[in-house]
Order: structure tokens, then C-alpha cells, then sequence
């Protein structure tokens, strides 16, 4: 199965948020509001340091692709 790289997640109990799903390494889940980002795999130090290179960028894809895919909605609405 072909799993997409970023996915959009919702759950009722929490229906102001939206969040996205990273699933590759590192796996993660972020809050589109606040870019709060809560990883699934414990972090260690070994891992540390390139996490902080690559995060900035995975954001950045996460939240473009939050964008595309809003607006993919808001043309198909349309």
C-alpha cells in the first residue's frame, strides 16, 4: 500500500483543530493553528540535532501542503 507523506487530521472531540500527520520519519502529528508538533517515536540525543535541521523544512511542506489542499477543497466547492 502507498501511504501519502502528510495527511489531514480532525477528530470531533476537538472540532476547533486541525491537524496534519507526517508519516514518514520522523512521525509526527501538528496542529495547523499553533504548529505545535507532537512526535510518535521517542526522540534521542543521537537524533536530536538532526531533527532540528530537518523540521523546519517538514513544516514548511506540511503547512503548503495544508494550503493545496485546502484550496483544492475550496475549488471543488465552487
Amino acid at each position: 500500500m502507498e501511504i501519502p507523506k502528510f495527511l489531514i487530521a480532525d477528530n470531533s472531540d476537538l472540532p476547533e483543530k486541525i491537524f496534519i500527520l507526517h508519516t514518514e520519519y520522523p512521525q509526527f502529528l501538528m496542529d495547523v493553528e499553533t504548529d505545535e508538533v507532537e512526535f510518535f517515536e521517542d526522540v534521542d540525543a543521537d537524533d536530536e540535532k538532526e531533527l532540528e535541521e530537518v523540521m523546519p523544512t517538514l513544516i514548511e511542506e506540511a503547512l503548503a501542503f495544508y494550503d493545496r489542499e485546502m484550496e483544492i477543497m475550496d475549488d471543488d466547492e465552487a
